[in-house]
C-alpha cells in the first residue's frame, strides 16, 4: 500500500517543484506567518529551523487551489465529479496493527508548548494556536467517525481549548449527550495529513451522515490506513505525523480568544470547551504541520460547497463550474460560468445558488466563454455584459455567514446577484470577443528570449 498522509504530499510537492525550503531559523511567534502571508499563503514551504526547538514545520500545504486539485489527482476541472462521486460510493478502511504515528508515545509531563514549535500568527490572538489540527471523535450512539479542523488555542501544560461554534451542530449535539449521560467525549487532534484527508473531512455530518474515513477512502483511491490510538478507543491515520490524544469533560470550558479568523477579522474573546491531553504520539522526526488562518481549511471547505452547488445548479441550468474565490473566504462570493440557453438562465442561476448556501453574499453569472478563476476575466464580464436596472438582483435582510463581520453587527445579511450573461435579443456579433488568429490567447513567450533592457 502507498505511502499516505504529509510524507507523500511533501514528496510529490518536491516532484513538481512546488515546496520552498527555507534554512533560515525563523520564530513561530509572527514571523514564520509573515513569511507565509508573503506568498499569500500559496506557496508550500517547509520551515527546517524553527526558533526553540528541532522540529521543522510545514505550511501553506493547501491553500492553492491549482496545487490542491493536483493533489487530489483531479486537476481543477475533474474535481466536481471526484468530490461527488466519493460522497455517493464511500469505501472502507483498513486497520494495521502498527502505525508509524505511534512511533513514539508521552503520557507523562506533557507540555504541549514546549514539545512543539506551535506558531502564534497575529498580533493580538490570545496564545499559540494550532491551526490546522484535525479534531477526530466517534458518535457515541452510531459509531461512526467524525472529523473537522478546528482552531485549539494552546495553554500552559497537557490543556488546549477547543473551538465550537453554532457552525458545529453535530458536536455540540455529541457534547450535550456526553453531559446528559455523564461521560466524557474521547478525542483526537491530527496533524500531518494529506489533501484527502483534509477535504474529506469538510463534508457535512448533518447532510449526509457519512463516515467520513469512508469518504477519504473514495476519493484517494485505496483504503485509508488507520491505527489503534494509545490511550482513547479511536482509530487515527497510521501515517499522520502526530497525534493528540485525550477528552472533554462536558462543562469543563475556559476563555478562548481573540484569534484572526476570515477576512482577517478579529473574533471576540469568549469560552469553549478544553481537552485534556493524555497522550502525544507522534513519529520519529516529526514535522509540524501549520494553516495560517484562514486559508487552508477554507479553501477544501469550499471545494466540498462548490461540488455542492455545481449538483444543484445542474437541474436548472447547464451550468459549466463554480468558484467560490479565495478573496471571499471561499464562502462569501461566487462566480458561475453557465451555457446560457433561455433568458432568464442567469437569474434562477443566482437564486439556486443562494438558496443552496446561506453564507454567500454575492454571486456573478458569467457566460462560459469567462475564466471564472481569472478576475481580470470577470471584471471583463462585468463592465461589459451587466446593467444594473435589468441585472441586479437585491435580496435584503437575509441570513449570511457567522464568520463574516457585517453579518455580526446587524445578525443578517443584504444578498447580491449579478447577472453578467450576454443578452441573447443582442444583435449578432455585439458581444464577439476579438482573438489574435493563430495564437487565441495562448503563447510560449519562452522562446523569444526576452532579456531586460541595459
Amino acid at each position: 500500500m502507498s505511502q499516505q498522509m504529509l510524507r507523500a504530499v511533501l514528496d510529490r510537492l518536491r516532484e513538481n517543484h512546488q515546496l520552498l525550503v527555507c534554512p533560515q531559523e525563523v520564530d513561530p511567534r509572527f514571523e514564520l506567518g509573515a513569511v507565509l502571508s508573503h506568498f499569500d499563503n500559496e506557496r508550500p514551504i517547509l520551515f527546517t529551523k524553527v526558533l526553540g526547538g528541532r522540529i521543522p514545520v510545514a505550511g501553506a500545504l493547501y491553500g492553492n487551489r491549482a496545487i490542491f486539485c493536483d493533489l487530489l489527482g483531479t486537476g481543477v476541472g475533474g474535481r466536481n465529479a471526484k468530490l461527488m462521486g466519493a460522497i455517493a460510493r464511500p469505501q472502507k478502511p483498513v486497520e494495521v496493527a502498527k502505525g508509524r504515528v505511534t512511533e513514539n508515545v508521552v503520557t507523562r509531563d506533557i507540555d504541549i508548548r514546549k514539545m512543539f514549535p506551535v506558531p502564534t500568527s497575529n498580533g493580538k490572538d490570545s496564545a499559540p494556536y494550532i491551526t490546522a489540527g484535525m479534531l477526530v471523535y466517534r458518535d457515541i450512539e452510531s459509531q461512526a467517525t467524525h472529523m473537522a479542523v478546528r482552531r485549539f488555542q494552546v495553554n500552559r501544560g497537557n490543556s488546549i481549548n477547543v473551538l465550537v461554534s453554532g457552525a458545529s451542530p453535530h458536536l455540540l449535539a455529541m457534547l450535550e449527550r456526553c453531559r446528559k449521560t455523564r461521560r466524557v467525549l474521547e478525542c483526537a487532534v491530527v496533524l500531518g495529513y494529506d489533501a484527502f484527508f483534509l477535504v474529506a473531512s469538510q463534508i457535512s455530518s448533518g447532510k449526509y451522515g457519512l463516515d467520513k474515513y469512508e469518504v477519504d477512502s473514495a476519493l484517494r483511491g485505496e483504503p485509508l490506513q488507520l491505527t489503534k490510538a494509545h490511550g482513547v478507543d479511536l482509530l487515527v491515520p497510521a501515517q499522520a505525523e502526530i497525534v493528540l490524544e485525550g477528552f472533554i469533560r462536558p462543562g469543563n470550558i475556559g476563555p478562548e480568544g481573540p484569534f484572526a479568523e476570515l477576512m482577517g477579522y478579529y473574533s471576540e474573546a469568549g469560552t469553549s470547551p478544553l481537552m485534556d491531553v493524555t497522550a502525544v504520539c507522534h513519529r520519529n522526526d516529526p514535522i509540524f504541520q501549520h494553516a495560517f488562518p484562514c486559508r487552508e481549511e477554507h479553501l477544501a471547505y469550499g471545494l466540498i460547497k462548490e461540488a455542492e452547488i455545481y449538483a444543484a445548479l445542474s437541474t436548472v441550468v447547464d451550468v459549466v463550474d463554480v468558484n467560490l474565490t479565495l478573496g471571499g473566504g471561499c464562502r462569501l462570493h461566487a462566480v458561475v460560468s453557465i451555457k446560457k440557453r433561455r433568458q432568464g438562465d442567469g437569474k434562477s442561476a443566482i437564486l439556486t445558488v443562494l438558496g443552496t448556501y446561506k453564507d454567500i453574499k454575492h454571486v456573478v453569472v458569467v457566460d462560459d466563454d469567462v475564466d471564472i478563476f481569472e478576475p481580470k476575466d470577470v471584471a471583463f464580464a462585468l463592465a461589459s455584459r451587466f446593467q444594473a436596472s435589468r441585472d441586479l438582483v437585491v435580496i435584503p435582510g437575509a441570513l449570511g455567514s457567522p464568520l463574516e463581520a457585517s453579518h455580526q453587527e446587524r445578525g443578517q445579511t443584504d444578498k447580491l446577484g449579478f447577472d453578467a450573461t450576454i443578452n441573447l435579443t443582442a444583435s449578432s456579433g455585439l458581444y464577439e470577443r476579438s482573438v489574435i488568429p493563430g495564437f487565441e490567447g495562448k503563447i510560449d513567450i519562452s522562446k523569444y528570449k526576452l532579456i531586460d533592457a541595459q
